[in-house]
C-alpha cells in the first residue's frame, strides 16, 4: 500500500455540476453502477434489481434539525449559530459566527423572541465550540424559529422545498445538521420494490455534524483529525446483520455515515457512543460489502473513505466518468453503487 497524500483525492469539477436543487423525483436521480471495471449508467429506481434476495440495506435514520439560528448581541452585533449537539436540559453546543465572540455570561436575543446565554466553551475550556443555555427546549425552538442548515456549496437560502427534500423519507431521530444524502434518493416506490425483491431493511442512527464539511488542511492525510459524531445501533439491527451474515446475504450500507457507524462498531464492539473513525486506503473493512453513496467533494475525507472501500484508481476513474457524463454532484446530486474491493 503506497502512501497517499491529499492531492491524490483531487479532481476537476465544473461548478455547474454542483446540484443546487433536488431532482424533481427522488428516485429519478441517476445511479452510476460502479461495481465492475466498466461503469454502467442507470437510474436510481433500478437499484432493487441490482441487489440479491437476502441482502440487507442499512439506513441512517437521523433527522436533520433546523439548526441554523440568528440573533444579536447586547451591543447590536449580528450572530449566527449552527447547533451541533443538544445536551441535557436546555443546553446546546453550537458553532458561533460573530464579528467578535461574546464573553461568557452574555445573553443573546434570538430571532423568534427567545434568548441564549453563553455558558462556556466545549468540550473543554479551550474547545472550538460554544455551550449555550436556551430559554426553552432547543429542539422545539429550532423547529419553530430555525433554518434548514444547507451545505455551504448550496447557494440559495433555505425554502419549504428544502425542509422536505433535505430529509429522508424515513428520518425519525432528530439531531443531524447535515442529511445522510445517499438516502435522499429512496422513496416509497423504491422501498416497496426492495421488499418485493426480497431485500431486507434495517436502521441505525448517526447524527451528522458540521465536521462532515471540514476540509483536510494537511498534505499528510494521517495528520488530519476527524470530528466526533454520536451513533447508536439498535439490537434489532445487530440481529438483522447477524442473520444476514449467517444466511450468506450481503450488508449494503446506504451512505458514508452508515459505513462509518458499522465499521466503528466492528472495530470497537461499542453499539452506542461517539466515533471519530477516519477511513483511508489501507483500512480493513469488517462488515460492509456494498455501499450506496453520492459524489463527494474533492480532497475530502469522504473521497478517502470511498477510495478505501472500492480502490483508489477505480474510484478516481468513476469520478472522471461521472464528470464526462454530466452527473450531478454533492448533497442534491446523483448516486453511485460500489462494491468492496
Amino acid at each position: 500500500m503506497r502512501a497517499f497524500t491529499l492531492g491524490d483525492f483531487d479532481f476537476a469539477l465544473p461548478p455547474e455540476l454542483i446540484a443546487q436543487q433536488p431532482a424533481a423525483e427522488r428516485s429519478a436521480s441517476r445511479l452510476l453502477d460502479g461495481r465492475h471495471a466498466a461503469p454502467a449508467d442507470r437510474v436510481f429506481r433500478e437499484l432493487p434489481a441490482l441487489l440479491t434476495p437476502g441482502d440487507l440495506l442499512v439506513f441512517n435514520d437521523t433527522q436533520v434539525i433546523k439548526a441554523r439560528l440568528f440573533g444579536e448581541k447586547p451591543t447590536g452585533g449580528r450572530v449566527e449559530m449552527l447547533v451541533e449537539r443538544v445536551l441535557r436540559g436546555c443546553e446546546a453546543v453550537v458553532h458561533l459566527r460573530a464579528s467578535k465572540k461574546p464573553p461568557v455570561g452574555t445573553t443573546l436575543a434570538m430571532e423568534g423572541g427567545f434568548t441564549a446565554t453563553l455558558l462556556g466553551r466545549w468540550p473543554d475550556a479551550d474547545g472550538p465550540l460554544f455551550r449555550f443555555g436556551f430559554s426553552d427546549e432547543p429542539f422545539a425552538l429550532m423547529e419553530r424559529h430555525g433554518h434548514v442548515p444547507l451545505p455551504p456549496y448550496i447557494e440559495h437560502a433555505d425554502t419549504a422545498q428544502d425542509a422536505e427534500r433535505y430529509q429522508t423519507v424515513f428520518a425519525r431521530s432528530p439531531g443531524a445538521i447535515a442529511a445522510p444524502t445517499a438516502a435522499l434518493h429512496f422513496d416509497d416506490a423504491v422501498l416497496a420494490s426492495l421488499e418485493a425483491c426480497g431485500v431486507r431493511r434495517a436502521s441505525l442512527t448517526l447524527h451528522v455534524g458540521a465536521g462532515t464539511f471540514q476540509p483536510v488542511r494537511t498534505d499528510d492525510i494521517a495528520q488530519h483529525r476527524m470530528h466526533s459524531e454520536w451513533y447508536e445501533i439498535p439490537a434489532a439491527t445487530q440481529e438483522a446483520i447477524a442473520h444476514t451474515r449467517l444466511h450468506g446475504g450481503r450488508i449494503v450500507a446506504v451512505g458514508t455515515t452508515t459505513v462509518r457507524t458499522l465499521e466503528s462498531w466492528a472495530l470497537t464492539g461499542q453499539t452506542e457512543g461517539d466515533t471519530d473513525i477516519f477511513i483511508t486506503p489501507g483500512f480493513r473493512f469488517r462488515l460492509v460489502d456494498l455501499m450506496v453513496t453520492n459524489f463527494h467533494l474533492p480532497r475530502s475525507t469522504l473521497m478517502m473513505l470511498v477510495s478505501a472501500f472500492a480502490g483508489h484508481e477505480h474510484v478516481m476513474g468513476l469520478y472522471r466518468h461521472a464528470v464526462e457524463q454530466r452527473y450531478r454532484f454533492f448533497s442534491y446530486g446523483d448516486a453511485m453503487l460500489l462494491e468492496r474491493k
